[in-house]
């Protein structure tokens, strides 16, 4: 069946209000990039005309300004799952206009099979390369690829000259069976493959193929301050300690790590410390640390979900295929973040917390528990079947004037159930086999801003007895204080009694 080669903009007509639209992606990375911007024209075409014009959204995970931005400054949004960061559809969302709903990321494939999220009417994907006989070759993210294209009713194909063909091979491409049917995950170390290398779909459903020539969204990290400097470099010394105890194999064991510049840094400071033997990662995002230390010999393999690097980075993968082809994976984040391959590999997990409290509750989430930040992404899949499961976060914002630990988390994402070791710029908190007194005063002691020490432990002291002493007239003090005076230290516990 020959192809059909459209504009973006034909190819936006394929897309009809109320439609389910799945988009291919994890991250900016293989998300498609121009007919985003052309639904977007769509829409707006349709609003000036007194016309409805919405979709539903599913994702991988956060996308590009070109995909999310568009479509949230275009008003073209119904609904949206799961993760997301862009700040045109986080106002969106925050403000009631978009419906969305968070939700683990290795769970979101499955959903959308087992019929909870509705229909998918059309799957946009970016490609490398697509054949007349329905062979697609994904770019450098993967996301939920193979579902949306099996379910979809209709596939359009943004082709990316930017991806060279050359990368068939670094993909992993699967799916599970469903219940009552489905086998174990037949992956047993982090380089095993499980699936296809390119993505079979019926070329019936390839309705359109638009040709691009887009980079990807430039994801470069901000240099190393002090404060991440030093969270990395407490990670490393943490990591050390297990291995010296024997709590680590001398092989050590797959890690995974979070989004963003502090795990990056985190990255970094382990591949560069000699007493941490050369390892493997298991992640849902490789970031540019990972290829760095790659090149050093001091990364093995890495597989993960989605190339999120910067444009330099990615250029010089590209250039290198025949070093990286066999050191790198790209999976559907069903099975780069699956519970059960976590857990029987053994990753040790390393996440970021936008806020803890002082008896090991985890906030990925909400700011004050009200205005959605990000979304859970894949942390949860991770810290609550990880080996050793890390949050890291800078003890402090804003100046100072904003304590990441508190005496109760605003919103609860990880419960202290399954968050093991917190760590910050000033230490180390080992939380495994502790009361929640116990995690307090480790927290507290190790962990915690010193403008913030003592008022958290007055805290701790007017506890009501019990299991875990906490207070209910006063465990939104620093909440509170913060919406009065724009201080947490602000606070004055005498108000509270």
């Amino acid at each position: 069946m020959a192809l059909k080669f459209i504009t973006a903009d034909e190819a936006a007509e394929y897309v009809q209000h109320n439609d389910n639209v799945g988009f291919s992606g994890f991250t900016p990375a293989g998300c498609p990039k121009v007919i985003p911007a052309a639904i977007a024209r769509r829409a707006e075409a349709f609003h000036k005309e007194g016309k409805p014009f919405k979709i539903g959204m599913f994702t991988g995970a956060s996308t590009g300004d070109r995909l999310d931005g568009e479509l949230a400054r275009a008003h073209a949004v119904k609904f949206r799952t799961p993760y997301q960061s862009n700040k045109d559809m986080r106002t969106a969302i925050n403000n009631g206009e978009v419906n969305y709903f968070d939700m683990h990321l290795s769970m979101e494939a499955q959903e959308i099979r087992y019929g909870f999220l509705g229909p998918v009417n059309v799957a946009i994907i970016e490609a490398a390369d697509v054949t007349e006989e329905g062979e697609i070759v994904p770019t450098s993210g993967v996301g939920i690829t193979p579902t949306i294209c099996r379910l979809a009713d209709k596939i359009i194909v943004e082709l990316n000259d930017k991806h060279p063909k050359e990368i068939r091979g670094i993909h992993d491409l699967c799916e599970p069976a469903d219940p009552p049917y489905r086998k174990e995950l037949p992956v047993y170390s982090p380089s095993d493959r499980a699936g296809c290398d390119v993505l079979k779909v019926d070329p019936a459903k390839i309705v359109g193929v638009v040709r691009t020539s887009e980079p990807n969204d430039d994801s470069g990290f901000a240099p190393l301050d002090d404060v991440t400097k030093a969270i990395g470099d407490n990670v490393a010394k943490f990591l050390v300690g297990e291995l010296k105890f024997g709590r680590i194999p001398a092989e050590f064991l797959p890690l995974q790590s979070g989004v963003g510049n502090v795990a990056n840094a985190v990255l970094g400071a382990l591949g560069d410390n000699p007493e941490i033997p050369a390892f493997n990662v298991y992640t849902e995002v490789i970031q540019d640390a990972v290829i760095a230390l790659m090149k050093k010999g001091r990364v093995k393999f890495a597989s993960g979900c989605s190339l999120s690097v910067s444009r330099q980075v990615i250029r010089d993968i590209y250039s290198n295929l025949d070093f990286f082809k066999d050191k790198l994976l790209l999976r559907p984040q069903e099975y780069s973040n699956s519970p059960e391959i976590v857990r029987r590999l053994g990753v040790i997990t390393i996440n970021t917390a936008l806020e803890a409290d002082i008896f090991g509750n985890i906030n990925s989430t909400h700011v004050n528990g009200v205005r959605m930040m990000n979304g859970i992404g894949g942390s949860g899949d991770f810290t609550r079947n990880g080996y050793i499961s890390i949050f890291t976060t800078p003890s402090t914002a804003k100046d100072g004037k904003i304590s990441a630990f508190v005496p109760l988390v605003s919103h609860m994402d990880h419960s202290e159930h399954s968050v093991k070791v917190i760590i910050t710029e000033y230490g180390i908190a080992d939380l495994r086999g502790k009361t929640p007194r116990e995690r307090a005063e480790e927290i507290i002691k190790n962990c915690v801003h010193p403008d913030y020490r003592e008022l958290l432990t007055d805290y701790l002291n007017m506890g009501i007895k019990g299991q875990t002493p906490q207070n209910l007239k006063a465990c939104f003090a620093f909440h509170l204080e913060m919406a009065k005076s724009g201080d947490m230290r602000n606070v004055k516990w005498e108000e509270y009694k």
